[in-house]
């Protein structure tokens, strides 16, 4: 069965696409794709992975770097006063992205970082740490985290660790053969032990946008936390996680034209109030002896330590940079690319293309197979044409594993991406066939 279009107010794009000639200008912002690989231009269609900087964004880290650099929320120098008030801006500029408040906004070093400090948060609490107020974060036999078989490891390894640790039990919501989760299931599994559920609002994998409103809608009737991996979403979907209603979300800076080493975690206020810390050390305490520390609110309580500072600039200007352009308008272009890269690769004889079959909207993103021939050897042959895509099990085996294979290839686009490009990967992806048929 596969899964229908929810409520949810972001599943589907509302903006016009983008003209070929705005796409076209926008490239000229974005130096490495003048690039040329093997003897043909750059094609670059793994922006799920990583994204590429415009010089806004590159310009933004090093003006910092050469103007501004010094330690935040320490020294009282003009010089530190005034890289911890743009590094705050920072912070605001992402919450107002999301929707969220400044204190709302925990930055991170990535995505990953952000999920294991919640699911450390409530081991701790699961030891007594944080007093009555963390109570709704302990975990303990008979509780029930759960998640999803179509997550990425960094939304799926953590849940496992807190439930060895804790000794609650992690469930799974399946799949069907299509690829989409089987809410039937989840509305049997999401029950009165439920205390946490966690689930990617888009997948990696299948690039289709999964029905927040009918997950959170199970959740909120238990009293169950909801987490959102927001990594695929936050740089292709207009985001706003208090109309999602969630009570924690994760993004990755580099997947939305940032840096490296940046990401954060969106918490509710209340929630983060209550929460014990993750790490612990310097910038996030109050008083402390030889025995004992009292720590500071949130967000400072979760920042332990040197923060990433002209990272989260960069990541500012990022997030400037996708809001001029307009995330509706971002998401339709995508989405028309997303159509047309399905469209063409499902026409060729001998691909799947994995998930294609669920009534969902999608991101501009497909993962598939060739029969016969290994994704490596499809991404070796598109490298040497200039095409650049992403092979393997990208970080989520079970997925893979329910579907039937062991990898995938995997394009993905992005606002810079031109019909011409995904055209030359539909191309490509036939002479591969042909070119490895004929050598067999």
């Amino acid at each position: 069965m596969s899964t229908s279009p929810g409520a949810d107010a972001t599943a589907a794009p509302s903006g016009h696409p983008l003209t070929e000639d705005e796409v076209r200008r926008l490239r000229e912002d974005f130096p490495i794709l003048r690039a040329d690989v093997h003897g043909h231009p750059l094609v670059y269609l793994d922006s799920g992975a990583t994204a590429q900087r415009p010089l806004a964004v590159l310009d933004a880290e090093r003006e910092f770097a050469t103007t501004l650099n010094a330690a935040v929320h320490r020294g009282a120098h003009t010089l530190a006063a005034e890289a911890t008030e743009v590094f705050e801006d920072a912070r605001a500029t992402l919450a107002r992205f999301v929707g969220a408040d400044e204190g709302e906004i925990v930055w991170t070093s990535n995505a990953t970082e952000a999920l294991n400090l919640i699911a450390y948060s409530m081991s701790n609490a699961s030891l007594g740490r944080g007093g009555s107020a963390a109570d709704r974060f302990r975990l303990g036999e008979g509780d029930e985290i759960v998640t999803t078989e179509m997550e990425h490891h960094a939304n799926l390894i953590p849940w496992q660790e807190l439930a060895a640790r804790t000794g609650a039990t992690l469930r799974v919501i399946p799949l069907d053969d299509d690829g989409a989760l089987r809410l039937d299931a989840a509305a049997e599994i999401i029950g009165e032990r439920t205390k946490l559920l966690a689930f990617t609002h888009v997948s990696n994998v299948l690039g289709v946008i999964n029905p927040v409103d009918t997950l959170v809608a199970a959740a909120r009737a238990v009293g169950a936390l909801v987490v959102l991996d927001a990594c695929q979403s936050a740089p292709h979907l207009p985001l706003d996680v208090r109309t999602l209603d969630i009570d924690f979300a994760v993004i990755s800076g580099h997947k939305m034209l940032g840096p490296t080493g940046i990401g954060a975690l969106y918490g509710r206020r209340e929630l983060l109030e209550a929460m014990p810390p993750f790490l612990t050390g310097g910038s996030m305490i109050t008083t402390v002896t030889t025995t004992a520390a009292e720590y500071l609110p949130p967000p400072q309580r979760f920042e332990a330590g040197t923060q990433r500072v002209s990272q989260a600039v960069a990541l500012a200007a990022a997030i400037d940079y996708l809001s001029d352009v307009g995330m509706p308008r971002i998401a339709a272009h995508e989405a028309e690319l997303g159509r047309h890269l399905v469209d063409g690769l499902t026409a060729i004889e001998g691909v799947r293309v994995l998930g294609s079959g669920i009534a969902l909207p999608r991101v501009g993103l497909a993962s598939f197979d060739v029969e016969g021939i290994h994704s490596h050897d499809v991404g070796q042959f598109l490298d040497d044409l200039g095409i650049a895509v992403r092979v393997g099990h990208h970080c989520a085996q079970p997925l893979h594993r329910r579907l039937g294979i062991i990898s995938s290839t995997r394009a993905s686009t992005y606002l810079y991406t031109t019909r011409a490009e995904v055209d030359a990967v539909i191309d490509g992806v036939s002479r591969a066939i042909e070119f490895f048929r004929r050598g067999a």
